[in-house]
């Protein structure tokens, strides 16, 4: 029986030796796209069956039978309906076995491709509510780029070897549990790995969103409300998988999001709905968050939204950024109650006061930083401060160095509350556990738990957790570097000074007859 990670692993051997000489990172753009454009049209295949919208006959395919169904005057009614229900409508001669039929017979013209996503953008608009989610999704597959080959023909042909490639991957376990979300997960993190630090901006870790995760929904019992979580740097959106994943089965969950680069923002949306995630339970926007406040600020009418906030709010933003700190920013109610703006070159604060303001009373927030942000001054000084006095800080938790892609500096877990009944912050010194492996570091499983259950427990662990008053972190002047609260040091073994001379003076006695052998030794050789 293959397992998930043999058929995840067969696919990525096969698209690394068909990449050639381009970039993994840009490769990623056809592969996960083509990918996902074959899950939408299966998608829609499931729903045309299984709302009895064909008749379907003996012998006959379901595409067969949408061709033969959905054409003429009839066609735009079936795509009216399709998009009204799923928020995209891929027409019979777009569908992925009508493509792999032209691929097999020889029949794909360099022009297919383009005509294939131009129809889906054009079918996008069918459903208004949607076409946020799906317009443009698949806008950065270069079908021009010239590496895939030197005429249209070749370029053509590349495609069609991809495109053959993802068809010929069952994404069904033997069970028949559909497998498609993990292997795409999957293939997202070794993108991620080969792409050295653009990784970063697009990929988590999973070990670090499991442990964010299980925080933010730490003894969430399910209710027939929505669980809403909120990224305000989304990347490829596994953060949020991985929130929803933590919760109670069942649990209906509602995922926003908002990240500046427009092709993660792509991955992003492909992501959570070859997850399951229906258009209707997400809401992702391609913009700046620090610029441009969302989800809530000015409409399209250009008319303030009130505020949104969120039972868990989730991070893992761009580490010391640069952003605009223009002074006009200290009128914005996101950064306006700290009253001072985070450094122009060191945007991380900016982040954690957006992601607090968007914080419910009774949510959570975790948001994952580089150390700089427990001890620098400055303006980032008074903010620590402010959010420490207004009693927001939950718990510090350091992870291992060389844990995240395309960096090797330590990181920091920071937890936030805003209705907390006690003032006390839990520090958790998390950076000497981990598994060294060749080129990252990398938390196993008893890692996690550990930092888990110590933060639930909130209790003193000898070397490893402290819980500090807020009197003993304003003693140490609101700095909040670990090692303040958390004293990891190991005293050396006591060194027995008269067993050492001991065992030198034999030493010395064992060369003295070493170097009688070797002198007669020499004498008897006349040298």
């Amino acid at each position: 029986m293959a397992s998930v990670e043999d058929i995840s692993s067969k696919l990525w051997a096969m698209a690394n030796e068909l990449r050639g000489n381009m970039d993994a990172s840009e490769y990623k753009n056809y592969i996960l796209a083509f990918m996902f454009y074959r899950y939408l049209s299966e998608h829609q295949e499931q729903y045309l069956v299984n709302n009895n919208i064909l008749d379907i006959e003996d012998g006959q395919t379901i595409n067969q039978a949408y061709l033969e169904q959905a054409n003429g005057d009839d066609l735009d009614d079936y795509l009216e309906d399709i998009s009204s229900s799923l928020g995209y409508a891929i027409a019979p001669l777009d569908t992925w076995e009508s493509l792999i039929h032209k691929i097999d017979n020889s029949m794909v013209v360099p022009s297919d491709y383009q005509t294939i996503f131009d129809n889906f953008n054009k079918n996008a608009e069918l459903n208004k509510e949607a076409v946020q989610d799906f317009k443009g999704v698949f806008n950065d597959v270069n079908l021009g780029d010239s590496r895939l080959g030197s005429s249209t023909n070749d370029r053509a042909k590349s495609l069609s070897r991809i495109v053959k490639l993802i068809d010929s991957i069952d994404f069904k376990s033997d069970d028949g549990t559909d497998i498609l979300g993990t292997i795409y997960e999957y293939l997202i993190k070794q993108f991620a790995a080969s792409a050295g630090k653009k990784g970063g901006e697009f990929y988590t870790p999973h070990e670090v969103s499991e442990i964010i995760s299980k925080i933010v929904t730490l003894d969430k019992e399910k209710s027939d409300a929505s669980f809403m979580v909120y990224d305000p740097a989304v990347g490829s959106g596994s953060l949020l998988l991985t929130v929803g994943q933590e919760l109670p089965d069942g649990q209906p969950v509602k995922y926003y999001g908002q990240e500046l680069n427009t092709t993660t923002y792509n991955l992003a949306r492909m992501n959570l709905m070859m997850h399951d995630v229906s258009f209707i339970n997400m809401d992702l926007k391609n913009a700046d968050t620090l610029e441009s406040d969302w989800p809530n600020g000015k409409n399209a009418k250009g008319i303030d939204d009130p505020l949104c906030t969120f039972d868990a709010v989730v991070a893992n933003p761009p580490y010391s950024a640069h952003w605009d700190n223009s002074e006009t920013k200290l009128k914005d109610p996101r950064f306006a109650p700290f009253g001072k703006l985070a450094p122009k070159t060191k945007a991380d604060y900016a982040f954690v006061l957006h992601s607090l303001y968007h914080l419910d009373q009774e949510g959570t927030m975790a948001i994952v930083l580089p150390h700089g942000v427990l001890f620098r001054g400055a303006a980032e000084g008074v903010i620590r401060k402010t959010i420490i006095d207004k009693n927001y800080l939950d718990a510090v938790i350091g992870l291992p160095a060389n844990i995240f892609y395309g960096t090797g500096i330590p990181t920091t877990i920071l937890v936030f509350k805003k209705n907390r009944q006690t003032k006390d912050v839990l520090f958790i010194d998390a950076s000497r556990e981990f598994e060294k492996a060749k080129n990252q570091n990398r938390l196993k499983p008893e890692h996690i738990e550990k930092i888990v259950e110590t933060y639930k427990n909130r209790e003193d662990v000898e070397k490893y957790a402290h819980k500090a008053s807020l009197e003993e972190i304003k003693e140490n002047d609101y700095n909040l570097n670990i090692p303040r609260y958390v004293d990891t040091f190991e005293e050396e073994e006591e060194i027995d000074l008269a067993e050492v001379q001991k065992l030198i003076d034999q030493d010395e006695k064992e060369i003295a007859e070493l170097e009688k052998v070797i002198a007669g030794q020499l004498k008897l050789l006349g040298v």
